[in-house]
């Protein structure tokens, strides 16, 4: 069993898995978008099956270099993130489904192998979140590691959110979650995701030994950062926590934000209109997790109200 610090070992060709991956794209990176697709095809011990979901963007006949035998999608408007990697699932075969961002890759040609070995071999793992590097040698923001005490980012453990750039995980385990919260737009589904992934009983897993690569990039650059991140922040607790838990969640929550954003007002004035959006404005569907994986969570080091 491969547990913190443990380096994986090899993969081999026993057992080859099927992996469906979905790649959702806007084509603003066709160089990144073909590096990704192309550090998925040669992937060695597993099968891929593979589809671009164009958001907003049709890559069947706006990007005829797609490799053969890579499946499209076209969304005709941009649906965000959430739904558009959700609208490609359908599209692929495999008993685990991998999601990944165009402007991400995998330096490792074994690193689905790898990964579907960990599930294979661990299946109390229900997602896998690797460790993210840039490729240019850029230091890794720590936010890219999922947990509270970031420490070194070769070290594995459970996490209850995940970076969603390059995830992995059981097709069923997906299906029991839900899928990704498609009202969200963009921000935070990867929190949701884990959350219900442990609610299904199993555990998120940040992978060290496993690595992706993407390029650093500020995530306050779109318009919509600091109002989506508060209101999904609220829609998040609405959706997912037993109702004596949302305010305490979205409470700590403001606190935090207050207190990291008290110099920058014009940022704190658009989260907290995103803030009162969340109350406002519907969060689909509402499915609290339950009690039991309240507890598991706490026992594992992050209870759902920070």
């Amino acid at each position: 069993m491969s547990g913190p610090d443990v380096p994986l070992p090899p993969a081999t060709g026993a057992g080859t898995a099927t992996v469906g991956v979905v790649v959702l794209t806007m084509g603003e990176r066709p160089d990144d978008l073909a590096r990704g697709i192309r550090s998925v095809l040669d992937q060695r011990g597993v099968e891929v099956d593979i589809v671009v979901v164009g958001n907003g963007w049709d890559p069947a006949t706006a990007d005829p270099s797609l490799p053969a035998g890579v499946k499209t999608r076209h969304l005709p408007e941009n649906l965000g993130i959430p739904a558009g990697r959700n609208a490609g699932v359908p599209l692929v075969a495999g008993e685990a489904l991998f999601f990944l961002d165009d402007d991400a890759s995998l330096p490792s040609d074994t690193f689905l192998a790898d990964g579907c070995r960990l599930l294979a071999e661990r299946p109390e793992l229900g997602l896998i979140q690797p460790r993210v590097v840039d490729p240019t040698g850029l230091a890794s923001p720590r936010r890219w590691i999922p947990r509270i005490r970031k420490g070194d980012p070769a070290h594995s453990s459970p996490v209850f959110s995940c970076w969603e750039g390059a995830v992995l995980m059981p097709r069923a385990v997906f299906d029991a979650t839900g899928g990704w919260a498609d009202p969200f737009f963009y921000a935070h589904e990867g929190i949701e995701l884990a959350w219900r992934v442990w609610d299904t009983g199993h555990i998120a897993w940040y992978e060290g030994g496993l690595e992706a690569a993407h390029p650093v990039i500020d995530p306050a650059r779109h318009s919509y950062y600091y109002r989506l991140n508060a209101r999904n922040r609220v829609w998040l607790a609405r959706r997912n926590l037993p109702a004596v838990l949302v305010p305490f969640y979205v409470g700590s929550w403001t606190a935090i934000q207050v207190l990291r954003w008290a110099r920058r007002p014009a940022a704190l004035g658009a989260w907290f209109g995103g803030w009162r959006a969340g109350w406002r404005e519907s969060p689909g569907e509402r499915r609290p997790i339950s009690w039991r994986t309240v507890w598991r969570m706490t026992r594992a080091g992050r209870p759902p109200v920070v």
